[in-house]
């Protein structure tokens, strides 16, 4: 009966980087794969480890992770130390893993180099503790394959730099953003980032997500603040 009362009580371990499964008794997990690119040592191993502690799947998801699905909660110390990854944000009230189209880097349409502005944003703010959950999307033309239109905030990427747009949401409520600025480098993308997410996690209220937060105090109110 302990042993049952226990199990009832199993939830997620963010401490883990650890998600509940349907099942109520395994886990998932999610290394950090920054824009999805990964070498052919880093799949043999994650694939040799989610063997090793037979794991029911790999998924494969919408946010360029590689998720381990199905792993035992006694494992899970184990399976970090023997992949020796960082865990993806992939839960919590943060800056998720930033969506990352090939750029120029391999696509042969890309105008931009979305892979190396999105992988600076990744490092500078990934796992950052915000108001909300907080998700990036960069493209690198406007064919927008990382999908930036609706994220909470975009780059989409022309000849001569990157359209900003703040806003989106693919949820239950989903919405286009809203156009607020173009750069033309990293060091600006990174420095209008920055403004924004400084107000936003200032002024928004818990658990509201940055369109909300914008409907709520007025586009130009908010353009006029991050902008200035």
């Amino acid at each position: 009966m302990v042993n049952k009362m226990n199990e009832n009580k199993k939830t997620d371990l963010p401490e883990l980087g650890a998600v509940l499964q349907r099942d109520r008794e395994t886990y998932a997990i999610a290394p950090d794969i920054p824009a999805g690119v990964v070498s052919p040592d880093t799949l043999r191993k994650i694939a040799d480890i989610s063997e090793k502690y037979s794991a029911a799947a790999i998924k494969i998801t919408s946010a360029q992770r590689m998720v381990i699905v199905g792993l035992k909660q006694d494992d899970l110390d184990n399976v970090w130390k023997d992949l020796d990854m960082k865990p993806g944000a992939a839960i919590g009230l943060c800056v998720r893993s930033v969506k990352i189209c090939p750029g120029t880097t391999f696509c042969k349409k890309a105008v931009s180099d979305s892979l190396g502005l999105g992988l600076a944003l990744h490092e500078a703010y990934h796992g950052m503790e915000l108001p909300a959950k907080f998700k990036m999307g960069v493209s690198g033309c406007p064919n927008c394959c990382g999908e930036s239109w609706i994220k909470d905030i975009g780059f989409i990427g022309f000849k001569n730099g990157f359209k900003v747009v703040v806003g989106g949401e693919a949820g239950k409520k989903p919405r286009i953003a809203k156009e607020l600025t173009f750069i033309e480098s990293v060091e600006d993308a990174k420095k209008v980032t920055q403004n924004i997410l400084d107000y936003y996690q200032t002024n928004a209220k818990p658990k509201e997500r940055i369109g909300d937060f914008v409907d709520r105090i007025g586009f130009d109110e908010f353009s006029n603040s991050v902008l200035k």
